[in-house]
């Protein structure tokens, strides 16, 4: 059985995104990426994935997509993943 003193309380993230190396992150943090991300795509509504248009704000569609899933895709090329990890102390 794993001891569970051996992990960090907080909830942290693994971001991996094209031509970049791989970041840990918070789940605050990600939040902030998330949303970052998706101002730009609402300049560009035909990029906004069609489950996020009927969120009416932006930290909503963030908090959905940290629910739901684990990918977006940003564009030609471009792509954002994210999936939890249980760091060591």
């Amino acid at each position: 059985m794993t001891n569970t003193l051996m992990y960090s309380d907080e909830d942290m993230y693994v971001v991996l995104e094209a031509d970049q190396p791989e970041q840990f992150v918070t789940t605050a943090e990600l939040l902030v990426k998330l949303e970052s991300i998706l101002l730009d795509l609402s300049q560009q509504p035909e990029q906004m994935p069609e489950d996020l248009k009927a969120i009416p704000t932006i930290p909503e569609q963030a908090k959905h997509l940290l629910a739901t899933t684990c990918e977006l895709d940003i564009g030609p090329s471009q792509f954002l993943q994210w999936y939890a990890v249980r760091l060591e102390k």
